[in-house]
């Protein structure tokens, strides 16, 4: 829950201090009864004692006046609901540096089992299209709400070649364009580009080329840096010798492209933590928050408990508390 006029909450200041007087009170009663000198007449003269009874009304009140102070602040509570005609776009990089084991098993198998985990928990009306990049970038799905579609395309992705990173993000532009397009006029459909990638781009355009041009369509583009800085994959050279060569990735430029469209950018070193942050952008591009304000609620909760602090103080005491 949360308030839209926080600062209202410091009106609760008010509840401990007539809780203060309320105590007082009762103890000056108590003094005042004590000054009755003859205290087996007053046993005869007064019923008996109430008890918790005596108390309750004015527990009520006092809860009645705490919530109306909360109703102040205007709380409101938020919902999660499924964003239902919207297109996600999974661009997933297959370079040849995808198969080093920094990230266990592979980086590859590691981003694979991710992307399907994040398709699988979608809801059902949310379009997903794949494009893979590596040299160039190519779309392997169109954006469909068929999952069985997109997790093959998943299922097919192979290591090989470079890093066409402003590549990827155009063809992923194109491919969320032409979902609005199919949607008609009717049903103009937002879409988000979630880009997977680690290593720096090695051919194509710019990625902040790319990155312009999601930002002119109004597409995010959530970027992923996966593995770390010690991770290395091997080749041989010309004489037939195994070479480790070392395959960094490049968060700095993943940070701009994120920074530039609207989206964030995402740090995974590890296959855990590649699979929370799909978790977070699943939240985030596949559900969208509805507030709802509960100042009536906590109005009417109130009112309620003031009625039922009169009533029974008109019942028991015969007077309104």
């Amino acid at each position: 829950m949360s308030f839209q006029w926080p600062l209202a909450l410091l009106s609760l200041a008010i509840v401990p201090i007539a809780i203060l007087g309320y105590l007082l009170i009762q103890r000056r009663r108590a003094k005042y009864a004590v000054r009755f000198t003859n205290l087996d007449l007053l046993a005869n003269v007064v019923e008996r004692s109430p008890g918790w009874r005596r108390h309750l009304p004015a527990v009520l009140a006092l809860a009645a006046l705490a919530a109306l102070l909360v109703g102040l602040a205007r709380p409101q509570t938020s919902v999660a609901k499924a964003r239902s005609h919207s297109t996600i776009v999974l661009a997933i990089d297959v370079s040849g540096s995808m198969s080093a084991t920094d990230v266990q098993p592979s980086r590859l198998a590691a981003a694979k089992g991710a992307a399907r985990s994040f398709v699988n928990q979608l809801p059902k009306g949310v379009r997903v299209g794949v494009v893979s990049f590596s040299t160039s970038a190519q779309v392997l799905a169109p954006a469909t709400a068929d999952r069985s579609v997109a997790l093959a395309a998943i299922d097919s992705l192979e290591p090989g070649g470079g890093t066409a990173i402003g590549d990827a993000i155009a063809r992923s532009v194109d491919l969320g364009k032409a979902a609005q397009k199919a949607a008609g006029r009717g049903g103009k459909r937002r879409f988000s580009v979630l880009l997977l990638s680690d290593g720096a781009n090695t051919s194509g355009i710019p990625p902040l080329t790319g990155a312009q041009r999601a930002k002119k369509a109004h597409a995010p583009v959530y970027t992923i840096a996966l593995g770390t800085p010690n991770g290395t994959v091997q080749q041989l050279d010309e004489f037939g010798n195994i070479r480790r060569i070392p395959v960094p990735p490049d968060p700095a430029t993943l940070r701009q492209v994120a920074s530039a469209t609207g989206g964030r950018f995402f740090d995974a070193p590890n296959e855990q933590e590649l699979k929370a942050v799909y978790d977070r952008l699943g939240t985030r591009v596949g559900y969208t928050r509805q507030h709802h304000e509960l100042t009536y609620a906590f109005a009417a909760v109130a009112a309620a408990l003031l009625l039922a602090a009169g009533t029974l103080s008109a019942l028991w005491f015969n007077r309104i508390p």
